[in-house]
């Protein structure tokens, strides 16, 4: 389907054979929302502005705050679970604006990765510059020789790169004193505020009620097969009653129970390498635990077999990769882009090919993508038992909308920028 204009709001609908949907919005969130039915969406899962001004952009000049998540709980039905990142030094604002809206927090996940890069200002050299002192370069092309910005950093890295790369002494005592100096730590992690859409009555009430209660545990579970502790029934088959015919339902394969925390492969390697190997021993049939209340038997879940020991690194509790290039521009290979002062504009391939290089993008230009893994968990751990809509009220560059569609959940997504419903459309359509 093409792009249909209604009013200020410019709209795509997109569907797949299997049946999943997209429908993908360009507006101002608070005005997109009041379009939507109450009660309508099973999850909120966003990547918001964080408020720190991100590469000078004018969408990050400030958190999100409380008219667009009590717009969002108007659309959520009741139990609806809410995932929203938020940055280090912002997520108190974001959490506080999300529980005032009516929103229950109900947990703060974290996702850490090794691969940031620090946003810092070299105090040495601010002094020097100061007092216009000129340094001398005594080694060259840093930056270029030893660590080359990854493209989901920024792609406009140069701008917060240290002057021209190169290294250079200090000029005056005052410098020379202060040298070495900076602002800010390297950023490793990312929050994810989980809240919850107060549920109608009881958990249950709500599941029989409205489709949507908790998350969905054995779904999300970590790991599975001979190096993991199935820390569950391991593919065993729950029979039950209904109308006097037994009905076998297959439980997934094991795995740990899912946890708040989520690490990317570098992060993962430097806690593995700090840490060392672990080991969990196996259990083996008929072994008695002494409970609280000091009775002393098999575990409820025996089934008269061996538990699985596992060894290894910390790091096979948690894991989730960080986005590549391929995956970053995934479907976005017709998409060319003129950098113009104040913004980007779609341009026509022949039109890009006579631009300046420092004017051309191409490809997936959004500066902040999430990666699919990392997602795609996100939307299992958050799914109904009939899948449930999936809605990103900051769609940003689509990648929530791809996960989705991947797990075979319908979406809807909104964005005020054109080019990230350019973006999202040609990433999403890509998955479909």
């Amino acid at each position: 389907m093409g792009k249909k204009v209604v009013g200020e709001q410019t709209r795509v609908q997109l569907s797949a054979e299997s049946g999943v949907s997209a429908d993908l919005f360009q507006g101002d969130s608070l005005d997109v929302l009041p379009s939507l039915p109450a009660n309508s969406v099973d999850t909120v899962i966003t990547d918001p502005p964080y408020g720190l001004e991100f590469m000078g952009k004018e969408w990050d000049h400030g958190v999100p705050g409380i008219p667009f998540w009590t717009e969002a709980l108007r659309v959520a039905k009741p139990g609806a679970m809410l995932l929203a990142f938020g940055g280090t030094r912002t997520h108190h604002r974001l959490m506080c604006a999300i529980e005032d809206a009516g929103w229950e927090i109900r947990d703060c996940m974290m996702w850490l990765y090794g691969s940031g890069f620090p946003k810092s200002h070299n105090i040495g050299k601010a002094i020097d510059k100061a007092v216009g002192a000129e340094r001398e370069v005594v080694v060259g092309q840093r930056w270029e020789a030893n660590r080359r910005p990854s493209t989901q950093d920024s792609i406009d890295y140069g701008k917060y790169a240290p002057d021209d790369g190169l290294i250079r002494a200090p000029a005056t005592p005052a410098a020379a004193l202060w040298d070495g100096w900076g602002t800010a730590l390297k950023p490793a992690w990312e929050p994810i505020a989980l809240a919850m859409k107060p549920i109608d009555g009881s958990f249950a009430n709500n599941a029989l009620e409205h489709g949507v209660a908790g998350l969905w545990v054995d779904g999300a579970r970590v790991g599975a097969g001979g190096d993991r502790t199935p820390g569950g029934k391991s593919g065993n088959s729950a029979i039950w009653s209904e109308n006097g015919g037994n009905v076998r339902l297959e439980r997934p394969t094991g795995g740990r129970w899912p946890a708040n925390l989520i690490l990317d492969p570098e992060a993962a390697a430097m806690l593995d390498t700090e840490v060392g190997e672990l080991k969990s021993g196996k259990m083996k049939a008929g072994t008695r635990r002494q409970n609280r209340d000091g009775y002393s038997g098999p575990m409820p879940e025996s089934t008269g077999g061996e538990t699985i020991g596992d060894k290894g690194g910390p790091s096979r509790f948690f894991y989730c990769a960080k986005a590549s290039s391929s995956e970053r521009h995934a479907g976005c290979d017709h998409l060319f882009w003129w950098k113009k002062e104040g913004g980007l504009r779609r341009v026509p391939e022949a039109y890009w090919n006579l631009l300046p290089e420092k004017e051309r993008a191409k490809g997936n230009v959004h500066p902040t993508v999430k990666p699919l893994n990392l997602m795609k968990y996100l939307r299992r751990l958050t799914k109904t038992p009939t899948s449930g809509v999936v809605l990103d009220p900051f769609m940003g560059s689509g990648s929530t909308g791809c996960a989705a569609v991947l797990e075979g959940r319908d979406f809807i997504g909104i964005d005020i920028d054109g080019f990230s419903l350019d973006v999202s459309e040609a990433r999403i359509r890509h998955y479909l």
